[in-house]
């Protein structure tokens, strides 16, 4: 639901507006001055502006610079009962959405704040696309009791706008369930914006966040918005929190407890209705007692946390996570792979998989490149047999162990390699870095063919 600042003295006027808005659902803030609109725009999260350009204490102009300085993505449309074509181009050229003259149709209105509002979803989106923000979201695959079990967690928790922490190791996919949680919540029209906390500096991670003013700081050469403000209406994650400044975190928790922010170098109180998710893969308890995160802050990120299973203890699962990223990377890389061997999938299941999730995706990725049939094969994949590393299922000494590890190491490398060259053997060898004569020695005791 958007909500309209209305900014007009006519009495009549006004509730005729305000009751043609509400009855298209839209939450209309009115004021009926200058000082009162700028005092809710301040206040409140407003995501269009509609004022009349003769008012009390000021003019529709002036509004309009005002919503301009508070944030420029916020649509303005001018009324007024004595237009002329200079107060329309001015206005359009100072930066209005449209100029409209008394009296007016309700439905032309009605019409032209949906355009409005478009505009504004798709500059937002523009924004988002532009920095990498915004991707497909990614299939949820699995049947297994614990992710079953987590998956109930994530639509439960959706529909609120509790807070929400998300737990587990790197690749256990936080961030498709963050999605999940945003497409199922009553945010789900807003924008998804998703920032790695441990990915940019913290001298620079303040202003990602809450944006920042013209000056803020040496290269601060105009205004910049902030992940909150773009998220505006939607869902922020912020993922590998526990990587935060203890500095940053404090002005985490204010963020947490008044829903509002301000950008680095200005003094004003920006209103913010954001759902926030934030994930981690430190065990921040532990954090805590190391005083490198603050106690008050995890308490306020933790009313509801949800931890992710390693891919190791949802094994069942493999299977169908590598037929959904062979489908995917059918289509990336254009090919037409339609099985895996039983060998290559005792092997996959057999990896301890410490990236989860995300190792599995590259490991498949590979095993589609290195591919030309139909049928991925154990070859392609470039894994080391489990049951080869385990000492405990090998006889001999060490050195013994060694040698054997050291053989299906070759081998694999020699067979993924000539694959790789469609069967030259001279290219091969100059890979791998050994003479020709060497690679046939080995073709020959490996019994590659």
């Amino acid at each position: 639901m958007a909500t309209i600042l209305l900014i007009e003295d006519n009495e009549s006027m006004a509730k005729m507006l305000n009751q043609a808005l509400t009855s298209e659902g839209y939450k209309v803030l009115l004021a009926r001055d200058k000082p009162a609109g700028i005092e809710n725009m301040q206040g409140e999260s407003i995501d269009l502006v509609l004022s009349d350009l003769r008012l009390p204490s000021g003019t529709g102009i002036e509004v309009l610079h005002a919503t301009r300085e508070h944030n420029p993505f916020i649509p303005v449309i001018i009324m007024t009962a004595f237009g002329t074509i200079e107060d329309a181009v001015k206005a359009v050229k100072e930066g209005a959405y449209d100029f409209i003259t008394k009296p007016f149709d309700p439905e032309h209105l009605i019409l032209l704040i949906g355009r409005a509002l478009e505009k504004q979803r798709l500059l937002t989106e523009n924004i988002l696309l532009k920095e990498g923000k915004e991707k497909d979201v990614s299939i949820l695959v699995g049947n297994s009791p614990n992710f079953l079990e987590v998956l109930s967690l994530a639509k439960k928790v959706a529909e609120s706008k509790v807070t929400v922490l998300l737990l587990g190791e790197s690749g256990t996919g936080k961030e498709v369930f963050a999605k999940t949680i945003h497409q199922l919540s009553l945010h789900r029209d807003g924008p998804f914006v998703a920032i790695n906390c441990a990915a940019i500096p913290k001298e620079l991670l303040e202003s990602e966040l809450f944006g920042h003013e013209k000056g803020a700081f040496t290269g601060a050469t105009e205004k910049r918005l902030g992940k909150f403000e773009l998220a505006n209406k939607g869902t922020i994650f912020l993922d590998e929190i526990g990587e935060m400044d203890l500095g940053l975190q404090a002005k985490m928790l204010r963020v947490l407890q008044g829903e509002e922010i301000e950008r680095v170098g200005g003094n004003k109180k920006i209103h913010i209705d954001t759902r926030i998710i934030a994930a981690s893969n430190r065990d921040l308890e532990t954090a805590i007692k190391d005083k490198s995160f603050r106690e008050d802050l995890y308490y306020r990120l933790s009313v509801f946390p949800i931890t992710l299973p390693p891919l190791r203890d949802r094994r069942q699962d493999i299977p169908s996570l590598v037929y959904h990223f062979i489908s995917i990377y059918n289509r990336e890389l254009k090919k037409h792979v339609q099985e895996i061997s039983d060998a290559a999938m005792e092997l996959i299941i057999q990896q301890p998989w410490k990236g989860n999730i995300r190792e599995l995706e590259n490991c498949i990725e590979r095993a589609m490149i290195m591919c030309d049939g139909s049928k991925i094969l154990p070859e392609h994949l470039g894994l080391i047999d489990v049951k080869t590393r385990d000492a405990s299922s090998l006889g001999g000494g060490l050195g013994e162990i060694v040698a054997s590890v050291i053989r299906a190491a070759e081998s694999r490398a020699i067979r993924s390699t000539l694959e790789l060259t469609k069967g030259n053997k001279s290219r091969a060898a100059e890979l791998l870095k050994v003479s020709y004569k060497t690679l046939l020695t080995k073709i020959k005791v490996y019994g590659i063919h």
